[in-house]
């Protein structure tokens, strides 16, 4: 199916709910959103560096959101043709008819033009398998006394949308993710890299990336627990940035009184500036969130002060606001999440952080990572794939996995962070690839509480 194929389906639907709630739900109100989408995934999957799984599929799927005088129903279908279609509606308008009705409900996405472009590589459509092949080898020649293992995928989503309010919108988007780790009898060392280009990304780069951690972490040595500066780099930031976005920035969670952001507060750092940010020329996604509604940048912290939140339009509707555009499917429970952040980069290499630090560690990713306290971001997780000493500036050695607990809003906080990177890119995180753009960061301290095993 063409871009123009879904955008007339995604109408054929709207115009269906109008013309069956006439019949089904004559003294109703009867609105709904629609969107029609067709997911293109190729994934290679490699262990043992060799490729034990090379797979596409090719998805196309129609989801509805519909509401009968403010009583709302979901449902979704991946059989397009028109009597089935007209099944779906009938089925989802006498579901809603017996549902309570939402008092959050905000009604159909009344029309709005796109704020942001689309982006979108067309070689990233649909490449031939084989370049994900080709990458998957370059990573393992990168290694060749190593076990390799990862993954190398592409995904492009294309999407239309229309609302019996008189919204319609159609966009294309796309992804590239080589992530991958080289394993020594006693280590492991990861690496990532994420565009919305296939052509960008470079396996041997990132396999000697992980080469390099998973020989130097070879011999370790364990570590008592303690605090302890840090120079995390950008995986490790990435997680830290996904738990703010998904538990704090969320419209939802500070209208019940989960958060822990305060508005004009400085609760940050002075070089902390993060921004949601889908006009980034690097940002995966569509420029309309699930909802309908245009994306926009929202500056979430500005030199260390909370600035904004995250809102959908159903949080926009609770808060007396406009919804930012970061809806997502789920989200009447959920809430909205910022999934196109962006934290500021700084002006130092990746080097000198290091060179910064008297002694402390240098932790590649987190993995495992756990609220404890979403008031105040109290986390518990571990370091994984790479976790080194640093003494005197220099990296003299590995050290065993350790497990943390901290309150990731305190880490940030004013006079915390001794410096911000320069490198800047997609990094993997706690809810997956293309969602994060991230730094290294130089910390003050960070709480460790045990090893590997508590």
């Amino acid at each position: 199916m063409s871009q123009d194929e879904l955008q007339t389906l995604a109408d054929r639907v709207a115009e269906l709910v109008t013309e069956r709630g006439g019949r089904l739900a004559p003294d109703a109100e009867v609105e709904a959103n629609v969107t029609v989408t067709r997911i293109r995934h190729g994934l290679t999957r490699f262990a043992n560096s060799f490729v034990h799984q090379h797979v596409g599929e090719d998805t196309r799927s129609v989801r509805l959101e519909l509401a009968v005088d403010g009583r709302t129903s979901i449902a979704s279908s991946s059989a397009l043709d028109i009597d089935r279609l007209t099944e779906l509606v009938d089925a989802t308008i006498e579901g809603a008819r017996l549902q309570p009705v939402d008092p959050h409900w905000p009604g159909a996405t009344p029309q709005q033009a796109l704020v942001v472009a689309e982006h979108a590589d067309q070689a990233t459509l649909d490449p031939e398998p084989e370049q994900r092949a080709r990458l998957v080898r370059d990573f393992v020649d990168a290694g060749p006394e190593l076990a390799g293992a990862g993954y190398v995928d592409t995904e492009s989503t294309q999407l239309a949308f229309a609302s019996t309010a008189g919204q319609r919108a159609a966009a294309t988007s796309t992804r590239a993710t080589i992530d991958g780790i080289h394993q020594t009898p006693t280590s492991a060392g990861s690496a990532h890299q994420t565009s919305l280009a296939l052509a960008d990304l470079d396996g041997t780069a990132v396999g000697e990336r992980a080469a390099h951690r998973a020989r130097r972490s070879a011999e370790f040595v364990d570590l008592a627990p303690s605090e302890i500066e840090v120079v995390l780099g950008p995986e490790a930031v990435a997680t830290i940035l996904t738990f703010l976005g998904a538990y704090g920035f969320n419209g939802k969670a500070h209208l019940e009184g989960s958060s822990f952001v305060r508005i004009g507060e400085g609760q940050f750092d002075e070089a902390i500036t993060l921004r949601n940010d889908p006009a980034d020329p690097r940002a995966i996604g569509t420029p309309i969130d699930a909802e309908g509604t245009p994306r926009r940048t929202t500056t979430l912290v500005e030199a260390g002060v909370s600035r904004a939140l995250a809102h959908d339009r159903r949080t926009a509707l609770r808060a007396g606001t406009e919804s930012t555009g970061d809806a997502v499917p789920g989200g009447a429970s959920m809430g909205a999440v910022p999934t196109s952040l962006a934290l500021q980069p700084g002006g130092t290499p990746p080097e000198q952080l290091i060179a910064d630090v008297r002694r402390g560690l240098l932790i590649t990713q987190f993995h495992y990572c756990r609220v404890l306290d979403p008031k105040t971001l109290v986390v518990t997780g571990l370091t994984r794939n790479g976790t080194f000493l640093v003494e005197d500036g220099a990296v003299t050695g590995a050290v065993g996995n350790l497990r943390f607990t901290e309150s990731f809003v305190d880490a940030l906080g004013p006079g915390r962070v001794r410096g911000v990177g320069d490198d800047d890119r997609y990094a993997d995180a706690e809810f997956g690839p293309g969602m994060v753009i991230a730094p290294s960061l130089h910390l003050a301290s960070w709480h460790f509480t045990g090893g590997a095993a508590g």
